[in-house]
């Protein structure tokens, strides 16, 4: 039978993401807005972003935080386009947007010292065969697949290169060991549920000493420059941006961090999105028709869980739209890079019992597509 119950908030979209619980944008602090991002209220607010992120993150001492264009996509082309080219690169790609770090490096930077390390969707490269005396990109999680790295006990402390990780959907939903990571990049839009067009660019000291010794061989765009007569500009990374952000999304962004803050910080954020991806875990325990794309638990992403069904690629289209339309789950279709499935949002700004309030209703759109 049809399912009575629905999810008070059906919005599992994997990015832009579900807003926080008691979201009210009337609510946010908007004295921004009609103001330059240059003046003194401009500048604070800024400032405010950069630095309540390395305080609820706990960045060790001497990183630093920026706001940048082009959202985490910006945040990653800058790392590169500004760091690579110096040793050799070790780029990992198990999902379409490390792959997209592939195509970039090799067809566009067209670096000769590169060695790609790829593995399907559900599986991970093998770690164990990662060079640190090479640059290393890598994703922290597979936003389209649902596989991330487990830890980081693969990553050297000795490492000779520096590690460029696109956390965007790991970043305030999973326990990062940041002295391990040098360049660090992640978009408002995903675990924070905030608004996009504007990525985040975390640079340990090693980092930073790069680009004041390294300069690359190829024209760098306006974008992308992070320094200035060898020396880092400061101010990127104290809220003066490159461009000109939306002050409207700053305040939204501001908001989400506040909204971490009151809940009892990071930990508590990794603690409902791990409480959320149980709820599926249990559900596909109980049910034979349906399974995680990742292979094996240890690799299973709490966020971006996906999940393939017992069921031809149509019928999957047809599961997915009979959710859309009954209001109980919207954009859950796979990626379209992705083998045929769902994608299920479990950040930590969804609500348990709202996923709890899904799983019926899955049971349901099953039965009716393979009826």
């Amino acid at each position: 039978m049809q399912p009575q119950s629905k999810p008070n908030n059906p919005n599992f979209s994997s990015g832009p993401c579900s807003k926080r619980p008691g979201y009210d944008v009337s609510a946010l602090q908007l004295d921004t807005l009609g103001r330059s991002h240059r003046s003194s209220l401009g500048k604070e607010v800024l400032a405010r972003a950069c630095s309540l992120t390395a305080e609820l993150l706990g960045l060790p001492e001497g990183y630093r935080v920026g706001i940048v264009p082009g959202s985490d996509t910006g945040a990653v082309e800058m790392a590169m386009w500004s760091m690579l080219g110096q040793r050799g690169v070790d780029v990992l790609a198990w999902e379409s947007f490390g792959s997209g770090w592939v195509t970039d490096i090799i067809k566009q930077l067209k670096l000769d010292n590169v060695r790609v390390m790829e593995a399907d969707y559900g599986l991970l490269p093998n770690l164990a065969e990662v060079n640190f005396a090479n640059d290393v990109v890598f994703t922290w999680n597979g936003t389209t697949s649902g596989v991330k790295v487990p830890n980081g006990d693969w990553i050297a402390d000795d490492r000779e290169g520096l590690t460029i990780c696109d956390a965007t959907s790991a970043v305030f939903a999973m326990d990062l060991p940041w002295e391990k990571l040098d360049v660090v990049t992640y978009s408002w839009q995903k675990v924070l549920g905030g608004e996009g067009a504007h990525g985040m660019l975390i640079l340990s000291p090693r980092a930073v000493e790069r680009l004041e010794s390294y300069t690359p061989s190829w024209p760098m765009p306006k974008l992308f420059r992070m320094t200035k007569g060898g020396k880092l500009v400061e101010g990127i990374f104290r809220g003066e941006t490159i461009n000109t952000p939306s002050m409207l999304a700053v305040a939204d962004y501001v908001d989400a961090l506040e909204w971490v803050q009151s809940i009892g910080g990071v930990s508590e954020a990794i603690k409902r999105s791990e409480a959320n991806l149980a709820v599926i875990e249990k559900f596909v325990a109980e049910n034979d028709w349906i399974n995680f794309l990742a292979a094996s638990k240890e690799t299973l992403s709490n966020t971006s869980v996906c999940l393939t069904l017992k069921a031809d690629a149509d019928q999957v289209k047809a599961f997915v739209k009979l959710l859309d339309k009954e209001g109980v789950a919207y954009d859950i279709g796979a990626y379209r890079d992705a083998p045929a499935g769902i994608r299920i949002w479990c950040g930590a700004t969804v609500e348990s019992a709202d996923l709890e309030a899904l799983m019926p209703w899955m049971t349901w759109a099953y039965q009716q597509v393979t009826a």
